[in-house]
């Protein structure tokens, strides 16, 4: 009798095919993850671009601020707007030296159950009272 040889393995064992299906659910299931939480971060993304040009938009509407202030709010698209001033004191003085005033532009949106919020701040000079000719 001629000694037996062993015979080769053919195929894959049932816990070897468990273990490859494993790893490939927790693979997709990393891969799903990280593609969720971008186009989360796109949504997030275009929300603040959408702050940012009505903010910039709400700015552009006056060049100057009356002697009185800026106090103004509103809504627009979903996102609540509130513009406020204040006077800002410098050190320069001059007839030629506008006084300031400091501008203060709050957006603020709801983004399901939190609320987010984007502020500008900026300086514009104060509206110089019309002079009266004589």
């Amino acid at each position: 009798m001629s000694p037996r040889r062993p015979r080769g393995q053919r195929g894959l064992t049932l816990l070897e095919l468990l273990v490859a299906f494993a790893i490939m659910a927790l693979s997709l299931g990393m891969l799903y993850r990280a593609m969720g939480g971008s186009a989360r971060s796109v949504a997030d993304v275009d929300r603040y671009q959408r702050a940012v040009v009505l903010a910039q938009s709400l700015l552009s509407l006056r060049d100057t601020v009356p002697e009185q202030g800026w106090n103004q709010a509103g809504e627009s698209a979903g996102y609540q707007w509130r513009v406020a001033s204040v006077p800002f004191a410098t050190d320069v003085k001059g007839p030629n030296v506008p006084f300031l005033h400091e501008v203060n532009i709050l957006i603020t949106w709801s983004d399901g159950a939190r609320t987010r919020s984007f502020e500008l701040n900026t300086l514009r000079p104060q509206r110089k009272m019309p002079e009266l000719v004589r």
